[in-house]
């Protein structure tokens, strides 16, 4: 056979594919453990690592020594093992070396002498030095939140990742580096860095922030930039050709709906700036967030236009356009090459892209080379390359679930793929579905160390985007090409492509609605072996379910004329084998429909179900306190309507609130009450408002921190619900038994009142005959104030103000004298809440103490005071503390 014709499925070239994959893991294996150590004395691992190479060396030549003189019918046959074990040597070699000279960087020079200063006490605050910088950009400015323990906690920084050329200290000392740092630009500064491109030079001064050494980090400090942004060279003619077309894209987009103008430039190439924080959530309980953070499948399609369909990515041939156009062979592989270049500075080199284009490059240099492209051995190789041009890749979970995706396509997606075509499953649909389960199978063990749950809708979501990515990537492409150069067709090409983006928000968003979409797990290493045998036993289950195949048989011969029948009956043996007995049909089919049937109950999870096998939640619950994280939510149900209930707060997380109100059966809340504007409280708004009907948002007085402020009136504009303003000593009811009056802000807050957190709305809720007490952040200034306008009488339950921080006015919580106090908390928290002092003065006034992050959820029941009590609904991560 010709190597043109030689494919993928001959034994003999499927063989050599896994010689790679045992290096390429042991090299991933001793980059992340190296990593995690601090690696400031470089000698010994070096000289380890020469080792180790002279030693594969050894093995190598050993593996493939020729036939000894005495025995010269001996066969020249290499020793596999010994040859192996060289490999792996080698490679780990390479591997130590390539890592110490990567992190030697993130320990030397001024910057890390500043960020890790030697003997200096971790109690005492660092003195603020000034350095002066030449930086390199190396990153597009993003924004993120700030998670600081200051005045303004939640507000969005951008954040820019470069590398320092040059350092100037504050004596006059310059020093020329390779230091990776992030720089955290803050307020009016924004707009000078906003525009920067990657490869941009830039002169700043900057305030080294102490840091940990953390190992596996891939900057030596985090900097913040102070003073004016000077430009030392423009970015390099390819960065501004990219940030051209990324922007003519955008500008593309603007005509199109929220959703598609949001969704298709992170399609595209990655730009998930305009993203909604409500459809990012969508996509991520979804687990199609790998269609917004640019992946393998983006480059593969772009690919596949010019070289023909994947199903060609065993041979060495070519098809789409190269074939229609007649474009020989190596010309075909040198324009792949160049694309794939292109799309990496496009869409930035991003771990996933990183991996695609890693692994195209060396199937397109067998391209080239007439020889037919192995998909496994192209994957490791890629794989083993980038591990040593960046060791940090080893730590980074997108490269892992990137490289896991494409492993379960190519092995498990293959195979099951056949094995559906064999039991009638047309080619396209029995490929879709194979290679979607086997990636989403492959990668669930790992995202749960992420973030501990899973989606239950995960593959069919998938299956229904799969339709759409394709030609909203293509039209996306093709808008971003023709944008620099004329708008009206770019514009209709980016609105051509708005039909299947739309579309792929519709599948987001209503796989994201379904109550069981997304399942919560243990947490951690546990969660991750849980889930593996879990995923095991699931497949296992599968294959006793799956028919036996028909047995084949031969036709007996007819018998001659002249002989007579066999009297024996052994011709009987060779008749069709008779069908298998009907119950096990039935018990079979019995099992599948049982096992669909409670697939569907658990993506439902109907609430009377979900009581009657869990006990959760309670019936006659008059308030709940959902475990949140470090924030607050709080939910006050309304008797006479079981799916109603008025929120107060909605913690940090949209999708623990959307969860917790799930849980609760919660489809309509009159109000949706923002006790004040720090994230810990209003952050998780669009979660609750995801599909509920939301009456009212009735905020505190104080619109503070700003950027939340605006981003609760923006959700709250793009949901339709109105936005009030509390007015001091306001009442309000729902329902025959719930109530409440605003105890606090009593008035204009003065001047040792000032503040978001002393602006939180503080009520006293009236549930039957129950008395609670609901403090939000207030600080001990504002506490003793509201006690002295309102002299409140006592309560049953105390929401203990600030998470229960030291910070309390004692005087206020002898006069509420609670029975039951609640400390809303996260588990393992920065800030040290709650504190021991504040829990033990509780527990000193006789009430009984509770908290969230011990407790999990918490619900309060009973008619009157003497039927009150608590019930506790612990979460999977708090049922390991």
């Amino acid at each position: 056979m010709p190597p043109s014709a030689a494919t993928s499925a001959d034994p003999a070239q499927q063989a050599p594919e896994l010689r790679l994959l045992l290096p390429t893991a042991a090299t991933w294996v001793v980059t992340a453990l190296l990593l995690d150590l601090d690696l400031p004395a470089t000698g010994p691992l070096l000289a380890a690592s020469a080792l180790a190479a002279l030693l594969a060396v050894a093995l190598f030549l050993h593996a493939h020594r020729r036939r000894p003189p005495d025995h010269p019918d001996a066969p020249d046959r290499p020793h596999r093992s010994a040859g192996l074990a060289a490999a792996v040597l080698l490679t780990a070699s390479a591997a130590t070396a390539c890592t110490v000279l990567h992190t030697g960087d993130l320990h030397r020079g001024p910057i890390a002498a500043l960020a890790h200063p030697v003997g200096a006490d971790p109690a005492k605050p660092h003195p603020v030095t000034l350095v002066t910088l030449d930086l390199t950009i190396t990153g597009d400015p993003h924004l993120r939140t700030s998670h600081s323990r200051g005045a303004n906690p939640g507000r969005p920084l951008l954040v820019v990742e470069a590398t320092a050329d040059l350092v100037t200290t504050d004596t006059g000392t310059t020093t020329r580096t390779r230091t990776p740092l992030t720089v955290i630009v803050q307020d009016q500064d924004t707009p000078a860095w906003r525009p920067l491109l990657p490869s941009a030079r830039v002169r700043t001064q900057a305030r080294v922030l102490p840091q940990r050494a953390d190992g596996g980090s891939d900057t030596a400090a985090a900097v913040v930039a102070k003073g004016p942004l000077r430009q030392l060279a423009p970015p390099s003619a390819a960065q501004r050709l990219a940030g051209r077309l990324r922007a003519g894209l955008r500008q593309a987009c603007a005509g199109l709906p929220a959703d598609a103008r949001a969704l298709l430039p992170g399609l595209v190439v990655g730009d998930t700036s305009a993203m909604p924080e409500d459809l990012d959530e969508a996509f991520r309980a979804t687990d199609l967030v790998h269609i917004t953070a640019v992946s393998g499948a983006n480059l593969s399609i772009v690919l596949a236009l010019l070289l023909g369909a994947p199903a060609l990515a065993g041979t060495a041939e070519r098809g789409g356009l190269a074939a229609l156009l007649g474009i020989p062979l190596r010309v075909a592989a040198v324009l792949g090459i160049g694309l794939t270049a292109a799309f990496v500075t496009l869409c930035r080199p991003d771990p996933s892209v990183l991996r695609a284009a890693a692994t195209g490059l060396l199937s397109l240099l067998a391209l080239a080379l007439g020889r037919p492209r192995k998909a496994l051995s192209a994957l490791a190789a890629g794989v083993l390359a980038l591990l040593l041009l960046d060791p940090f890749l080893a730590r980074s979970f997108g490269f892992l679930l990137s490289v896991l995706a494409t492993v379960g396509l190519l092995t498990l997606g293959r195979r099951w793929g056949k094995a559906l075509q064999a039991r009638g499953w047309p080619h396209h649909l029995a490929e879709a579905v194979a290679c979607t389960a086997a990636a989403q199978v492959l990668c669930a063990p790992a995202a749960v160390l992420l973030a501990p749950r899973i989606s239950l809708v995960g593959i069919p979501c998938n299956l229904l985007a799969e339709l759409a990515v394709a030609p909203a990537t293509l039209l996306g492409f093709a808008a971003l090409a023709v944008a620099p150069f004329c708008a009206p067709p770019a514009a209709y090409l980016a609105g051509m492509a708005g039909y299947p983006t739309g579309w792929l928000a519709l599948v987001a968003r209503g796989g994201a609605a379904l109550p069981g979409a997304e399942l919560a797990w243990t947490p951690g290493w546990r969660g991750t072996v849980t889930l593996v045998l879990a995923l095991a036993a699931a497949c296992f289950a599968a294959r006793l379910l799956r028919p036996a195949p028909a047995a084949e048989f031969t036709p007996a011969p007819e018998p001659a004329p002249d002989r007579a029948p066999d009297p024996a009956g052994t011709a009987s043996l060779l008749d069709p084998p008779a069908p298998g007995p009907r119950p096990r049909r039935l018990l079979r089919r019995a099992v599948c429909a049982g096992l669909v049937l409670g697939l569907v109950l658990l993506l439902l999870r109907p609430p009377a179900l979900v009581r009657i096998a869990t006990g959760w939640p309670p019936t006659g619950a008059r308030l709940v306190m959902c475990s949140v994280g470090q924030g607050d939510l709080l939910v006050l149900p309304v008797t006479d309507s079981p799916d109603t209930a008025v929120v107060v707060d909605t913690g940090p997380d949209p999708a623990a609130a959307d969860a917790c109100l799930r849980d609760l059966g919660v489809v309509r809340v009159p109000l949706v009450l923002l006790t004040h504007f720090h994230a810990d409280h209003s952050g998780g708004l669009s979660g609750v408002l995801r599909h509920r009907a939301v009456g009212a948002i009735e905020t505190t007085t104080l619109a503070a921190p700003e950027a939340e402020a605006a981003k609760v009136t923006a959700l709250a504009a793009a949901a339709r619900v109105p936005v009030l303003r509390v007015v001091p000593g306001e009442r309000r009811t729902v329902g025959p038994e719930l109530s409440w009056q605003v105890l606090w802000p009593a008035g204009p807050l003065g001047p040792d009142t000032a503040g978001p957190n002393n602006a939180s709305v503080s009520l006293l809720v009236t549930a039957g005959q129950l008395r609670f007490a609901l403090l939000g952040d207030l600080e001990p200034a504002a506490q003793a104030a509201l006690l002295r306008a309102v002299r409140p009488r006592p309560v049953d339950v105390l929401k203990v103000a600030h998470h229960g921080s030291a910070n309390q006015d004692w005087a206020l919580a002898r006069a509420l004298h609670p029975r039951l106090a609640l400390i809303s908390v996260g588990a393992g928290n920065s800030y040290g809440h709650p504190a021991a002092r504040t829990v033990n003065s509780l527990r000193a006034l006789g009430a009984t103490v509770l908290r969230t992050d011990r407790a999990g959820d918490i619900a309060v029941l009973g008619d009157s005071p003497a039927t009150l009590r608590a019930l506790t609904h612990a979460h999977p991560e708090e049922a390991e503390e």
